[in-house]
């Protein structure tokens, strides 16, 4: 009985964006870790191989969700029929979000900056709107954000998407002033130069000017990402990591590298 009851109480994160990069990184660890995984992207089919990975490997169950975190009612509709095990959310980490393009705000393409904004500010608070309720009226829960430096200075060509990762930091300050009677934890990780397909959906495809953007400086891997977020989440109740910024060691700021020819 004991046994049985432990399956059932097993804990479940749930991460967004889990279909590659940061997000692909944190299903890892938290399965590593013994989680259950709720795991949500629009790839439903790298997801499905991603899970299948992770089952075999830990004995951990996952749900999979292929999802639009722009659309609010496909986010809503998702969750509220969820079965209800897997609506008691443990560690949300909202990894899903995108950068694209790099121009001067006079020349920027709007369907790029409202991808930006629809994903990264309103899909971020379509899902915590969705996940939080729950967790607060458990008294328990962790919010991970992940935001970026980009939330902490502003580089040239940046302008939108410095502005949307700027917004996830002032929602996660927001978010753990209004959820502190709740007793839910809310960190922001931001990292600095992490090598994933982030460059890549930046430039549209373009993997050479993506990986100039790497050239000759040992970059962060989603991996490191992944263990800061375990870290964060793996603290004793009484401890919250409310910010923390990552960024290899040959950068300094957002636009200062040391590269090596």
């Amino acid at each position: 009985m004991s046994q049985i009851s432990n399956l059932m109480s097993k804990k479940k994160a749930f991460v967004t964006g889990a279909s590659a990069g940061i997000g692909e990184a944190c299903a890892s660890v938290f399965a590593r870790e013994g989680y259950d995984l709720l795991l949500a992207a629009r790839r439903i089919d790298r997801l499905s191989e991603i899970s299948d990975r992770l089952t075999r490997a830990h004995g951990i169950k996952t749900h999979l969700l292929a999802l639009d975190v722009r659309n609010a009612d496909e986010v809503f509709s998702t969750f509220s029929n969820l079965p209800g095990e897997w609506q008691q959310v443990d560690i949300l980490v909202n990894n899903a979000g995108l950068s694209q393009g790099l121009d001067p705000i006079h020349e920027g393409d709007i369907g790029d900056w409202d991808r930006m904004i629809d994903t990264n500010i309103k899909g971020l608070l379509y899902v915590t709107r969705a996940v939080a309720p729950i967790m607060a009226a458990r008294g328990e829960g962790h919010i991970i954000n992940i935001g970026s430096i980009a939330a902490k200075e502003v580089y040239p060509n940046g302008n939108v998407y410095c502005a949307t990762k700027h917004a996830v930091d002032a929602l996660t300050k927001g978010m753990r002033i209004d959820l502190l009677d709740k007793h839910i934890k809310v960190t922001a990780i931001h990292p600095g130069m992490v090598e994933t397909e982030f460059s890549i959906v930046r430039f549209k495809g373009d993997r050479d000017r993506a990986s100039a953007v790497y050239k000759n400086l040992e970059p962060l891997v989603a991996d490191d990402i992944a263990e800061a977020v375990w870290f964060a989440a793996s603290r004793p109740k009484h401890v919250n990591i409310n910010d923390l910024v990552i960024m290899p060691t040959a950068q300094a700021s957002a636009t200062l590298t040391v590269r090596e020819n």
